[in-house]
């Protein structure tokens, strides 16, 4: 993925693994970079000046480069490796140019797949004075080309570019709110987690409907985080709901509480597996900062759903907790360092002591962490 001008990223080359965790500390730009992956699944879901305008406009998600600097363009590209089976790789991009005022235009949009059996589609489109140019390997397609509009939500449905499209509206980032799940909650279908949890009764009904192993799962894992915790059901309240849980006791029978009742690492660590296990699954999801209000005894029992997950989606966690990353099967293709250098954000490999620190079992990535050793390689601006 390259991100060039967005939020605090000046410019940034970023290969990811699966699971891939991103370290830094306050403020060096971890929900920065997390919101690349939301603005882009958002984008192809709703008009391009939606997404832009709920974010506080242009000038505000585009860098600058002092602070009465001028918007520089914003630009997204990012690289897809086997989607799926019947897809090689695929390509996608777009540029995005500040206007007067507030305004802006999409300078440039560009996708290319390359299919398995040697074929290819693509189109690009380019616009200049106001006036748009239209290329495409598909001649059938002609689509409205807008200057505030992306092209590819338009044309996703088409069998050539909906692999692409279907891996980017697929994404999903979450930083689970425990307030968000504990209060009582509108009723919805339950396909797709909100980011902030506040819907994960009408997930978890909708998981437990459609596959009864699956909810069963679910409270499994919950109860290797909350030990006792045996199982979790959704409960109507006239026309709300709300979450429901049993919890076993020492020679008594279960006793059953709503999730008003429940602890805020409950509620956040619920809110987590329910992420993993919507369907459709993410082909992407980001988990902001998980370990937030869970003990760090817990922890353990996290990293085992998302190891769970990235076998059938790939997973980005931010954090700056060492905790995080004490379990002993994290390498050094599982970390990327991010930081605050020279006025933007920077997310580097690890450097070569690190890695040579995991690789012969020195320490691991937690002890690193704990002792201010987890450096960066040294940073290579993109050409």
């Amino acid at each position: 993925m390259l991100l060039m001008g967005f939020r605090s990223i000046s410019i940034q080359q970023v290969d990811l693994d699966t699971p891939t965790f991103v370290v830094g500390r306050n403020g060096s730009g971890k929900s920065n970079f997390a919101d690349a992956f939301a603005f882009l699944a958002e984008a192809m879901a709703v008009p391009l000046q939606g997404v832009i305008e709920q974010r506080g406009g242009f000038s505000a998600v585009s860098h600058r480069s002092a602070a009465r600097g001028r918007p520089s363009n914003l630009s997204l590209s990012v690289t897809l490796e086997r989607p799926d089976s019947d897809t090689a790789s695929a390509e996608y991009y777009f540029d995005l140019r500040p206007r007067s005022g507030y305004d802006f235009e999409v300078a440039a949009e560009r996708c290319e797949v390359h299919r398995s059996d040697g074929s290819r589609d693509g189109f690009i489109r380019k616009t200049s004075k106001g006036s748009a140019v239209w290329e495409s390997t598909v001649e059938s397609l002609v689509p409205a080309v807008e200057p505030h509009a992306l092209v590819l939500p338009l044309v996703g449905g088409d069998r050539r570019f909906r692999t692409v499209f279907g891996f980017l509206s697929g994404m999903r980032t979450y930083r689970i709110e425990p307030a968000a799940v504990r209060t009582l909650q509108d009723p919805d279908g339950g396909a797709v987690l909100r980011a902030d949890g506040r819907n994960t009764a009408s997930v978890v009904r909708q998981v437990q409907r459609r596959s009864p192993q699956d909810g069963m799962r679910i409270c499994q894992l919950l109860e290797s985080v909350v030990p006792g915790t045996v199982d979790v059901r959704p409960k109507r309240h006239g026309n709300k709901l709300t979450l429901e849980f049993k919890q076993e006791r020492a020679g008594a029978e279960p006793v059953k509480f709503e999730a008003f009742s429940m602890s805020d690492g409950t509620l956040r660590a619920l809110g987590l597996i329910t992420a993993v296990f919507q369907r459709p699954a993410p082909s992407l999801v980001v988990i902001e900062e998980p370990e937030a209000s869970i003990h760090p005894g817990a922890l353990g029992s996290i990293l085992d759903v998302l190891r769970l997950a990235s076998e059938s989606m790939q997973v980005v966690v931010t954090t700056h907790s060492p905790d995080i990353l004490d379990a002993k099967w994290i390498e050094d293709r599982h970390l990327r360092v991010l930081s605050w250098r020279h006025g933007a954000t920077r997310i580097d490999r690890v450097s070569q002591s690190v890695r040579a620190a995991l690789e012969k079992h020195l320490m691991g990535a937690g002890e690193l962490l704990r002792s201010n050793a987890l450096t960066a390689e040294e940073a290579v601006d993109p050409a």
